[in-house]
């Protein structure tokens, strides 16, 4: 990541410059406000180190209208100064600062600031990727918007009653919440690389044509995979890759693709597993009628313990008038089979043979 140092005091600058060049970032130094915009105008700034202080343009200025002017992403801004008090404090705040550092710094806590900083920009460059990846996915079928929203919230809403739980406790905290929230989307991903021929395809699949859908798992998570090496540290990676792979393994092991059993698969597979086949047993389709939230919750509980994780079985039965609500609030289109359809073929054998 580049850090732009701000910096009308030669000692200082170069101090810093030292400093943050051996945490290993990429710096530049601008020796005033007006210099530094033109080097944030070539967008490869997105860390601004600035004092205070200084001639021609204050660093509060700077920070004022680098917030004021469109950039192609956030710019974590860090006022440098003496000043101390509550009136400056606002003053910094009020301009669009994200932190401050007291002079006479200490390397350490500019350390630290820096490292903050960069899990703050992590946060947009994830949702911008999770995103631009789910219309992908959406791009092949208009219809897919509203089932892509339904799946993270039922993918939330049983995450967050799992952290209730004493046994799920050390795992699902407020952060693993959220990651399947903004992650689940993508659990189809894969299929933007299986042919139109299959996937566009408005009738019930051959034996064939279903080996070839089946891919989308494997596919997908390669691809998440793939961005995964480049960036080990990213959670969200990691727990997209672990979805779009294993949301159609059961829990007896007759899924799809690894045959995974109970516990092989991970808990974000588990858990988007289901909400996945509930959405694809509401929703019309070629082969079927809507089916009532009634219905679709016989079907789920005669899978608890063999397509389902017993204790996610449990959770949406808890939970069944949320999932009630959510299925009002966004209501089913019309889509293609190939969206999502061999969720609910998986667990309807008896009305796709038909």
């Amino acid at each position: 990541m580049r850090v732009l140092i701000v910096e009308d005091d030669a000692t200082s600058a170069e101090l810093l410059e030292a400093c943050v060049g051996q945490f290993g970032y990429q710096v530049a130094v601008a020796r005033n406000g007006i210099e530094a915009l033109e080097l944030v105008r070539t967008g490869l700034f997105r860390l601004v180190i600035s004092d205070w202080e200084m001639p021609e343009m204050s660093g509060v200025e700077l920070c004022r209208q680098l917030r004021n002017r469109q950039t192609g992403g956030y710019i974590y801004f860090i006022l440098l100064t003496c000043r101390s008090g509550t009136r400056n404090v606002v003053d910094g705040l009020n301009a669009g600062a994200d932190d401050f550092i007291t002079k006479p710094f200490q390397p350490e806590e500019l350390q630290v600031r820096l490292r903050a900083a960069e899990r703050v920009l992590s946060l947009e460059t994830r949702d911008l990727l999770i995103f631009s990846l789910a219309k992908l996915s959406e791009s092949r079928d208009a219809d897919t918007g509203a089932h892509l929203e339904r799946i993270r919230v039922y993918s939330r809403i049983l995450a967050d009653h799992l952290s209730t739980l004493d046994k799920y406790r050390a795992v699902v905290d407020g952060q693993f919440v959220e990651l399947v929230f903004h992650t689940s989307p993508l659990h189809d991903i894969g299929k933007v690389g299986v042919p139109d021929s299959v996937l566009l395809k408005p009738g019930k699949l051959t034996p064939a044509e279903f080996e070839v859908m089946k891919r989308h798992t494997t596919l997908g998570a390669e691809t998440l995979d793939a961005a995964l090496q480049r960036r080990p540290d990213a959670s969200f990676l990691s727990m997209a890759r672990d979805i779009a792979w294993t949301h159609h393994e059961k829990y007896d092991g007759t899924g799809y693709p690894r045959g995974l059993v109970g516990d092989e698969i991970p808990l974000c597979g588990r858990i988007v597993a289901l909400a996945d086949v509930y959405d694809a047993l509401r929703a019309k389709r070629v082969y079927k009628p809507a089916f009532s939230h009634e219905h679709a919750r016989e079907i789920i509980i005669e899978g608890k313990g063999k397509h389902f994780d017993p204790d996610i079985v449990d959770a949406f039965l808890a939970e069944e008038g949320r999932f009630q609500d959510v299925a009002e609030q966004f209501a089913f289109q019309k889509a293609p089979v190939t969206i999502d359809g061999e969720c609910a073929a998986m667990a309807v054998p008896s009305i796709v043979s038909d």
